[in-house]
């Protein structure tokens, strides 16, 4: 009897590590955290992209790009919609802005080397990387950087009055 309660003692122990780390490989994504503006993407760090220029660049528009990563649950993504969807409607024609939600599309997170959303990418009309920025972006001050960048956009709101 002494010796038949160590081997079940073993046999639970075994049975109990390998579901812990069933339950881990079977588990749905974390919920990413979010904290002042920035929400944390839970993408294993093997996966990153290590250089932002290895990391294949939006093709097929003729015109600057602004890609916003974020995801549709996260605080400061959901303050950037309306920004976003005012800018691809004012700046028709002169900038392609492009949302995609990475806790739907990781594919896109791991391509584009996302550590942290909400995410903006700035890139030229040859699909260059040239500008990169995590959190919550004012309109004003995207535009202003599109300017530093050497980009000017007529703003068809402000033509119209």
């Amino acid at each position: 009897m002494k010796r038949i309660i160590p081997i079940v003692l073993l046999v639970v122990a075994v049975i109990a590590v390998v579901g812990i780390k069933n339950k881990k490989n079977h588990a749905a994504p974390e919920i990413a955290g979010c904290e002042g503006g920035v929400c944390t993407l839970p993408i294993p760090q093997e996966k990153v992209v290590q250089e932002a220029a290895e990391a294949d660049a939006p093709v097929d528009s003729p015109l600057p790009k602004l890609l916003d990563l974020g995801a549709g649950k996260c605080i400061p993504c959901k303050m950037m919609a309306p920004i976003l969807d005012e800018m691809k409607e004012t700046f028709a024609g002169q900038l392609d802005v492009e949302f995609i939600d990475v806790w739907e599309n990781q594919e896109a997170g791991q391509q584009y080397g996302i550590r942290m959303i909400p995410t903006q990418i700035f890139f030229d009309a040859d699909g260059q990387e040239l500008f990169r920025h995590e959190g919550f972006y004012a309109r004003e001050d995207m535009l202003k950087k599109w300017q530093e960048l050497g980009f000017e956009f007529e703003d068809r709101a402000e033509s119209a009055e």
